[in-house]
C-alpha cells in the first residue's frame, strides 16, 4: 500500500506557482502554453499554489480596463477564471521572515509563494525578472517559461 501511496503522491504532487503573466496569456490565447497549463490545473495534472497577495495581484492586473480590452474578456469572464483558481488551488499563508529581495518588489510574492508552497516550478514569461541582478539564489524551485514547462512535462510524464 505504501508503494501505491508514494506513486499517487508523485503523480498529483506536482505543485507549481504561476506569475500573473501566465494567467494573462492563458486568457488572451487558447492556443498557447499558458492556456495549456490552466487546462492541466483543471484536469488535475498539476496543482496550483496560491496565496492572498498573489491572488490579489491576479485580480488587480486582470481586471484593469486596458487588460480586459486587450484580452477581449469581460470582468465576469475573469471572475469565473479567478474563482476557479481560488477553488482548486492549494492556499498558502506567507511567512514574511524571508524576503527574496528581487529587483522588482512586485515579483517577491511569487518567489515567496513558490518557496513556501514547495512548488517545483515558478512559471513565468519574465525569467530575467527573477534571475538577473538579484542578490539571492532561488534554488528550491526552478524558474521556467510556460513552453519549457510543457516540454519538460511531456518528456517526464509522456502527457500532452
Amino acid at each position: 500500500m505504501l508503494i501505491y501511496e508514494s506513486i499517487y503522491a508523485i503523480i498529483i504532487a506536482m505543485r507549481v506557482t504561476v506569475d500573473t503573466n501566465i494567467i494573462f496569456q492563458a486568457l488572451y490565447s487558447s492556443s498557447g502554453a499558458s492556456h495549456q497549463i490552466l487546462k492541466m490545473v483543471r484536469n488535475g495534472d498539476i496543482t496550483l499554489a496560491i496565496s492572498l497577495p498573489v491572488y490579489k495581484d491576479y485580480q488587480d492586473v486582470m481586471k484593469r480596463k486596458r487588460t480586459l480590452d486587450f484580452i477581449q474578456k469581460t470582468e465576469e469572464d475573469v471572475d469565473t477564471v479567478l474563482e476557479f483558481i481560488a477553488l482548486v488551488a492549494d492556499p498558502y499563508a506567507m511567512n514574511y521572515l524571508w524576503r527574496p529581495n528581487l529587483r522588482d518588489e512586485k515579483d517577491n510574492i511569487f518567489a515567496e509563494l513558490a518557496c513556501n508552497s514547495g512548488s517545483k516550478y515558478l512559471i513565468t514569461k519574465n525569467i530575467k525578472d527573477f534571475t538577473i541582478g538579484n542578490e539571492l539564489s532561488l534554488d528550491s524551485f526552478e524558474i521556467i517559461t510556460p513552453g519549457y514547462f510543457l516540454y519538460k512535462w511531456r518528456n517526464e510524464y509522456g502527457k500532452k
